[in-house]
């Protein structure tokens, strides 16, 4: 049923707030601290753990899938509630955390950015084909 992966969405809920309120007292912070994301992975754990088991029903999936398709609505509305002014002032922790999560995410953009090598732009791809596509023409006598 539809409503059991409602139902496993709302216990990933429970559960992610729940851990970062720990998480937030733990780090002397008195705020959640990751609730959001620890219920989403949560969610994401669950439903490797369900498929790999075979109990992950249509309805199931249906439930799941629908709370997917509204993901970033739901992580908008559940991160909004979070007291960020109070996080704030619990000490510089949180702030430190905020500048070393950015920089790290900037660190590992452009360190993918250079793995990943060059790649050919659309414009690139677009031309290689009509290039492609004139010398078939040309080759086949269809010259007009």
């Amino acid at each position: 049923m539809t409503i059991s992966g409602v139902a496993l969405l709302a216990i990933c809920t429970l559960l992610g707030g729940y851990l970062g309120d720990l998480l937030g007292a733990l780090l002397g912070v008195k705020a959640n601290v990751g609730g959001v994301g620890i219920a989403m992975l949560l969610l994401i754990a669950a439903r490797l753990w369900l498929v790999r088991r075979g109990y992950f029903s249509h309805g199931l999936r249906l439930g799941v899938e629908f709370w997917g398709s509204i993901y970033i609505p739901i992580v908008v509305a559940m991160a909004a509630q979070q007291n960020v002014v109070a996080a704030v002032k619990s000490g510089p922790l949180v702030l430190l955390a905020g500048a070393g999560a950015v920089a790290i995410c900037f660190v590992a953009v452009a360190l993918i950015s250079r793995l990943g090598g060059t790649a050919e732009t659309m414009d690139e791809i677009e031309a290689r084909e009509a290039i492609a596509q004139e010398a078939a023409r040309v080759a086949a006598g269809d010259v007009s």
